[in-house]
């Protein structure tokens, strides 16, 4: 008699875990307490739904900072070749873009949840959707169900895809969490990741809305150390910087945030492609070139209007002066602003506001190729309930696919033996 297995949460990793338990031969009913499944996946990358990254083997594991090394066996047997593979086997085209991330040709993340969502119906997946689950049924450190409507649906395995706190209006309420430390297992503290950071001066509220595009940002430890460093576009915000890439950096500066409780520097090089002296030569041109004009007014040529005042202001130059009058060592104190315009970012926004949730359940107490419960027998995890997050560029829908794979494989051979 085939075995049974629940998953709970119809994302990425939830679908994808019942589409590989079913095809494993078990019976599978999937339960999402929203009335339809991939609400988060159908808004990712911009609702065009960056599914994967091409980047090599390693540089995958190193863009999960933290627990990378965790997920070599699920890519191994789950890769970015095998899941557009996948995807193309079904009619979901793909295509490479900038930074080696992928997106279906479509440009639609939504296509991405369709097929997934008709794969579970070709398969026949159970579907039980607007049905929150209250808890898990336990007996003897083994699994033996779910308890969902007041009624227990029994279960050789259970596999928990909740997801993680981010985006909350999707339906990303944390219940995984709460499950996960009932069974015994630890939580490694939740924060957010991939968010917006909040920063001390108060001039950045005078840049809201400007996108900066080809500039390299660095992040710095207290002692100087770098902490990280990326280029290309980002945006001033009402409360500090967002954008792909402070996005990204975000991450890592986020952990520094989080375990140091220490501000973070952060320079902007606003002309990355100039050093400093071809900087010097172009803003002296622009200087003769308006040297009768104030200079408030000359500054077109170089930056985006929004940013010029505040440039003049943080130089403690007197904009109302003629450009003839400025000085060599006043032009050399605008050229170190423009290579280096520094924010001090005090915060990240709240995990509300996050593409991820760093933290989860411990993954030490998870089996690496398995994703079953070191702790209880048949309970299987995947997704971002796990202490597992990763830069951007599709490394987290990846990694989601690939957990869910391995569960999915793993929990339909729960009900072989018997208990």
């Amino acid at each position: 008699m085939p075995s049974t297995i629940v998953v709970i949460g119809g994302g990425p990793a939830g679908m994808m875990a019942a589409i590989n338990a079913r095809a494993n031969g078990a019976r599978v009913i999937l339960i999402e307490k929203n009335q339809r499944v991939g609400k988060k996946l159908g808004i990712t990358g911009k609702g065009r739904g960056n599914i994967t990254s091409m980047v090599d083997r390693e540089q995958f594991i190193a863009s999960y900072p933290g627990n990378g090394r965790f997920l070599y066996s699920v890519l191994n047997e789950f890769s970015n070749y095998d899941l557009i593979d996948f995807f193309a086997a079904k009619g979901l085209k793909s295509k490479v873009e900038r930074g080696q991330r992928v997106f279906p040709e479509s440009d639609r993340a939504l296509d991405v949840v369709n097929l997934l969502y008709k794969e579970m119906q070709a398969q026949k997946v159970e579907i039980r959707l607007g049905q929150p689950v209250e808890g898990l049924s336990i007996e003897a450190k083994r699994v033996r169900g779910v308890i969902c409507s007041g009624q227990k649906i029994k279960a050789d395995a259970v596999i928990i895809a909740t997801g993680g706190l981010s985006y909350p209006a999707t339906g990303s309420s944390g219940d995984g969490y709460r499950w996960a430390r009932d069974a015994g297992h630890r939580l490694i503290a939740l924060r957010p990741s991939l968010v917006p950071l909040i920063c001390q001066e108060e001039w950045v509220k005078e840049l809201q809305g400007l996108s900066l595009k080809n500039v390299e940002a660095s992040s710095f430890k207290e002692d100087g150390t770098l902490i990280n460093r990326d280029f290309g576009e980002m945006l001033f915000t009402h409360f500090g910087v967002s954008g792909p890439i402070i996005l990204s950096m975000s991450c890592d500066i986020g952990r520094y945030l989080y375990e140091q409780k220490k501000p973070v520097p952060l320079l902007i090089d606003l002309k990355p492609a100039l050093s400093q002296e071809k900087l010097d030569e172009r803003l002296q041109r622009d200087l003769l070139k308006y040297s009768r004009k104030k200079l408030k007014n000359s500054l077109g040529d170089l930056l985006p209007k929004k940013l010029i005042p505040v440039i003049i202001e943080l130089s403690g130059i007197d904009g109302e002066r003629d450009c003839n009058t400025i000085k060599r060592e006043e032009r050399k104190k605008m050229v170190e602003l423009l290579k280096g315009l520094q924010v001090t970012v005090v915060d990240t926004r709240p995990v509300a506001e996050a593409i991820v949730t760093a933290g989860g359940v411990d993954v030490k107490e998870v089996n690496p190729r398995t994703m079953e419960s070191r702790l209880v027998q048949g309970l299987f995890f995947a997704g971002e309930v796990l202490d597992i997050d990763g830069y951007t560029g599709g490394f987290n829908l990846q990694a989601a696919f690939s957990t869910g794979f391995a569960a999915g494989k793993y929990a339909a051979r729960k009900g072989e033996s018997p208990p």
